[in-house]
């Protein structure tokens, strides 16, 4: 369960939001809409841990899976690497790499480096990284923009991957301009 009471924001002495209040329980979906500079990504950020609320109380599951804007890759490991470098760092195991390429449709660029890759493809492979440690392990998944560069055949595959975590008890919360392949979601317009 995931519960925000009266958060607040600042940036610099200007409030982002202030008085926001929600809860999402396991297998629930939360959209975040609203016009650029609202304050989607700095809600993510601040449900993330990497920013401090000026005001209320934030309670959430301490396993969260978080992808900003940047696709977080390096540059010159291959596909595989890149997803093996993620698997170290959360604990999951090495043989799910290959489930998670063909989750993202990833499985033919396996052993290119990511430099090589179109923005689309650095999207899918940053995205991959949620299909590694299985459906509901990090019960938290939030997601800035997570279609920026994708094509709509890869929309689609985002679908079955955030069904099976949200099927398993997971949670997302989405910061999206555009729809995304979630049935019975909520929205929260900043």
């Amino acid at each position: 369960m995931l519960t925000a009471e009266n958060l607040a924001c600042l940036r610099g002495e200007r409030a982002v939001f202030a008085n926001l209040s929600f809860t999402l329980a396991p297998g629930e979906a939360l959209l975040l809409t609203g016009a650029n500079g609202a304050g989607k990504s700095t809600l993510l950020r601040l449900l993330a841990g990497l920013l401090r609320p000026a005001e209320g109380t934030l309670r959430r599951p301490t396993p969260l899976r978080y992808l900003g804007h940047d696709d977080a890759l390096k540059p010159a490991f291959t596909a595989t690497e890149n997803l093996a470098f993620t698997a170290r760092l959360i604990g999951a195991p090495v043989t799910a790499i290959p489930r998670a390429l063909a989750a993202l449709n990833l499985t033919p660029l396996a052993r290119l480096p990511a430099r090589v890759l179109s923005s689309g493809q650095k999207r899918r492979l940053a995205l991959a990284r949620f299909a590694l440690d299985g459906p509901g392990a990090a019960p938290l998944w939030l997601l800035d923009e997570p279609t920026t560069g994708l094509d709509a055949a890869s929309v689609t595959l985002l679908g079955p991957l955030l069904a099976q975590h949200r099927t398993a008890g997971g949670m997302i919360i989405a910061a999206t301009h555009i729809p995304l392949p979630l049935d019975a979601v909520r929205e929260l317009a900043l």
